[in-house]
């Protein structure tokens, strides 16, 4: 376990030195506007306006579904991984925001279809 650590630590380590040699940015870079960063983006959660807009609408769905992968991928695979090894492990609460998509995408009830439906027979 304490190779393993070792090696994934290293391993991180290098990629980021990596990534920072990909993207170092030189003076004459700065000079210009150039930032050399990597920005991350806080997908959970809608924006609360009093007038959203469709194009809104679909920007904070996309973030939901990014959400959902991501949640799907790094809680509810691992936690099944580790129930089906019969590996001890503490469960972690996340959000789960599989009921906001059920909401948006589901088949005929949902936002998306009534949308679709209603421009095809208004």
């Amino acid at each position: 376990n304490s190779l393993a650590q070792a090696l994934m630590e290293r391993l991180f380590n290098w990629l980021v030195s990596q990534i920072n040699a990909a993207i170092a940015v030189g003076d004459k870079d700065r000079r210009a506007g150039g930032l050399g960063i990597i920005g991350v983006l806080d997908i959970f959660g809608f924006e609360i306006f009093q007038v959203n807009s469709f194009e809104q609408f679909c920007i904070n769905y996309t973030n939901e579904k990014l959400q959902q992968h991501f949640v799907q991928h790094t809680f509810k695979m691992e936690e099944a991984l580790y129930e089906r090894e019969g590996i001890a492990f503490e469960k972690i609460d996340f959000a789960d925001n599989e009921l906001v998509l059920s909401l948006i995408e589901q088949k005929p009830q949902g936002i998306l279809s009534m949308l679709d439906e209603e421009l095809r027979m208004p």
